[in-house]
């Protein structure tokens, strides 16, 4: 099953994540199969391409709970 999800990137204690999609299966900062975006929550800086997200999601994959919520912020800052 296709995931939506967050892998993580950056150095010890200053956290980056890559929005991406992969199976489940998958471990965490293991080979996606597309990147989607980014989400910095220090400085909350983020950016998704929201057409591609969107044609993923038509296709049947499913977000994580935290990606759901990160999605809904920033369609409503737009």
């Amino acid at each position: 099953m296709l995931k939506l999800r967050l892998t993580r990137i950056g150095r010890k204690r200053q956290p980056v994540y890559r929005l991406v999609v992969m199976l489940n299966t998958t471990r965490r900062d293991g080979r996606p199969i597309e990147s989607l975006g980014y989400y910095n929550p220090i400085t909350k800086e983020s950016y998704f391409k929201m057409d591609k997200i969107n044609w993923w999601l038509e296709k049947g994959v499913i977000p994580t709970d935290t990606v759901k919520s990160l999605l809904k912020k920033a369609a409503n800052n737009n």
